[in-house]
């Protein structure tokens, strides 16, 4: 029952995100990206903050100070703005195909970095999957579009992120950890403005109605993930991380008709076999451990 309670909120989190891509890239025309971001995230960051002080927690905790919190904001800033800077030039379809590459970047990270057994079934799906992302990309060919390689940045960033995440000893609770990573975002979103030499705009009624219905859309994302990693099998309820691909494709054609070219299609089936087999892999050798008697 935690299983299926924890699939749930996994999917309802991977709908959500899908939908905040697509309102970014739909607000690309009207208002930069670094904007929308930073609108975002400063949205999210007084709702959450907002809800620590009616909890009665204090609003400065102190590891917010941590090295390690820092570097995970840090590389949510940088993610996030690669991300979205990609939103704006590329598919919606090829920037979610992508992403899809997250958990196999985590998978390696944890076997070069936290010292974690990585077998050579699963070193094998993790070259497997990157072969999926160059499918994807394209490097030398004609398809080949620069802009993409934003959405490989964001990916790694967010990746990186997440390798942190499980690495951090500081008692910091997931809306709390989202203070501290939307307050960093922000001010840099509104960086990635000027850095891109554009210009602040004033956004109509129409686009603040989208702008508050992705800070809700946000906000439901995040508690649904915090929702979704306190429920049953870690591996089984992350492989459910991919469905945010297939929102994805629904999604970009409902909103900007978007078909997926072969390549993308062939790459992200790859990226996405490929992370399902790490996981279940991975959550097939923990069980065996728990289940190992010790010997007498």
């Amino acid at each position: 029952m935690d299983n299926i309670r924890g699939a749930a909120f996994m999917v309802l989190a991977m709908l959500c995100f899908a939908v905040e891509d697509a309102l970014i890239k739909q607000l690309a025309s009207a208002i930069p990206t670094g904007q929308s971001l930073g609108i975002i995230c400063f949205g999210a960051f007084l709702a959450f903050l907002t809800w620590s002080a009616l909890k009665g927690e204090a609003l400065w905790q102190p590891g917010y100070a941590d090295p390690r919190v820092i570097l995970r904001s840090l590389c949510e800033m940088i993610g996030s703005c690669l991300f979205v800077a990609a939103l704006a030039l590329i598919p919606l379809t090829t920037a979610s195909a992508v992403i899809q590459a997250t958990p196999l970047v985590v998978a390696m990270g944890a076997a070069l970095f936290l010292g974690q057994s990585i077998g050579w079934r699963r070193w094998l799906a993790i070259v497997v999957g990157f072969i999926g992302v160059l499918i994807i990309i394209r490097p030398g060919m004609d398809g080949f579009v620069p802009a993409t390689l934003l959405a490989v940045g964001g990916m790694f960033g967010l990746a990186t992120r997440d390798l942190i995440t499980r690495s951090l000893t500081v008692h910091l609770t997931g809306p709390q950890l989202g203070i501290h990573a939307f307050g960093m975002v922000t001010p840099a979103a509104f960086i990635l403005v000027l850095f891109q030499g554009q210009s602040f705009v004033v956004p109509s009624i129409a686009n603040w109605i989208l702008l508050a219905i992705a800070i809700a859309v946000v906000l439901l994302a995040y508690l649904a993930l915090i929702a979704a990693t306190r429920s049953g099998h870690a591996g089984i309820i992350s492989s459910f991380r991919y469905s945010r691909m297939i929102f994805a494709l629904i999604v970009a054609y409902i909103a900007f008709r978007e078909v997926p070219d072969a390549p993308t299609v062939i790459g992200a089936t790859i990226i996405i076999a490929s992370g399902i087999f790490t996981l279940w892999r991975e959550a097939v050798l923990r069980r065996a451990s728990l289940n190992e008697k010790p010997a007498l």
